[in-house]
């Protein structure tokens, strides 16, 4: 790695751990959300650095849909068990169970919008008010118009056009009774730059990252794992290829790419000369023009 690059990930690690002090100085009851994904694991980091030798002052929040890769899953389990981090696991099968959520049907079904109402109803069972996480301004156009801090109202709800400035890093935590905030401190970060910090820190990352054999379904255009989640046509089968996944989300929505980059290095290559976004995999992004910001709105990560 340059020195120049090393220096460009000094200052975003250093804004980072500045942005989670920031939360623990203003807020009573932060929590991580970890979906056991590759900017979480980042943020995990960034956070162990910013109160070591000190444990991490908040728990660790996964909200699980039931249709997880079984490898995510063991990871965040082996994440858990070796920092010692406290985790908060809440499910969208007990949303469905009480009522909460109704299950999709039919093709194209998924779980993945059903989290924004199990996600809510967990911040305001644990009187939550900031949660933490790993999204940033590059992966999707509604992404772009957060601030590091983002104010929800009294119903977990996000407001694009009324965000609070942020001039010279100075950040408004003030909130009504019943309101929170999201936090964002990967907000100026690029996929390139947190693969090339997983590179630098050495992290571990879930094995889907990296290339494997897999069997996959194309639906529109899209490669899915294969599961017993998917409903599929009668004409549509799974084929066997040498994939890996850019991101980790529900197993229904998160679209895999052909590749042979099983290496840290390779997979930093193949970043730089991708042509498609992060989230151009993902299938609950190609709804419609504005599905990310419409389930924003509602109140989703």
């Amino acid at each position: 790695m340059t020195s120049y690059s090393r220096t460009h990930l000094q200052q975003l690690e250093s804004e980072a751990i500045f942005v989670i002090r920031e939360v623990v100085a203003q807020s009573e009851r932060p929590v991580l959300l970890f979906s056991g994904g590759k900017d979480s694991i980042v943020l995990v980091r960034l956070a162990q650095k910013a109160f070591w030798p000190g444990k991490l002052p908040f728990p660790l929040l996964h909200v699980d849909t039931g249709h997880n890769f079984p490898e995510t899953i063991e990871f965040r389990d082996e994440l858990v068990a070796r920092t010692g981090a406290q985790l908060i696991v809440r499910t969208v099968q007990d949303s469905i169970n009480r009522g909460r959520a109704v299950e999709e049907k039919g093709p194209n079904a998924s779980r993945n919008g059903l989290q924004i109402v199990t996600l809510l109803d967990a911040l305001e069972e644990l009187r939550i008010d900031v949660a933490i996480g790993g999204a940033r301004r590059d992966e999707e156009k509604a992404r772009a118009k957060e601030r590091f801090f983002s104010h929800r109202d009294l119903f977990g709800q996000w407001d694009p056009k009324n965000q609070r400035p942020e001039l010279w890093n100075l950040f408004n935590g003030r909130k009504n009774m019943g309101e929170h905030f999201r936090v964002f401190p990967l907000s100026n970060w690029t996929e390139m730059d947190v693969w090339q910090y997983i590179a630098s820190e050495k992290l571990d990352l879930p094995r889907i990252y990296f290339a494997h054999e897999r069997e996959v379904v194309q639906v529109n255009g899209v490669m899915l794992a294969h599961s017993p989640y998917l409903n599929l046509f009668t004409d549509q089968s799974a084929v066997r290829k040498r994939v890996r996944f850019r991101t980790v989300g529900d197993l229904t929505c998160t679209g895999a790419v052909e590749s042979d980059a099983s290496t840290l290095e390779e997979i930093i290559r193949e970043i730089a000369a991708a042509r498609m976004t992060e989230r151009g995999t993902r299938f609950d992004d190609q709804r419609s023009e504005a599905a990310m910001e419409d389930r924003k709105k509602q109140g989703y990560f």
